[in-house]
């Protein structure tokens, strides 16, 4: 679960938990995404980005009022 504020959900935050989305998806599909933009000829960042913002959707959000 990640815990947000309705008072913090400015650039920064929004930032933070975009590279923690990447960094997860980097750790489960890292070795995947990187032979799929090889075998595409893809950019691996673009890619990663890409599956970082579909992730997001994978979390469970609190919001603190």
């Amino acid at each position: 679960m990640i815990y947000l504020n309705y008072s913090n959900l400015d650039a920064e935050t929004q930032e933070r938990l975009m590279q923690t989305s990447k960094a997860d998806v980097e750790r489960q599909f890292g070795n995947s995404l990187k032979a799929y933009a090889l075998k595409h000829h893809l950019n691996y960042q673009t890619v990663l980005e890409e599956e970082a913002i579909r992730h997001l959707n994978s979390y469970t959000y609190v919001f603190n009022i």
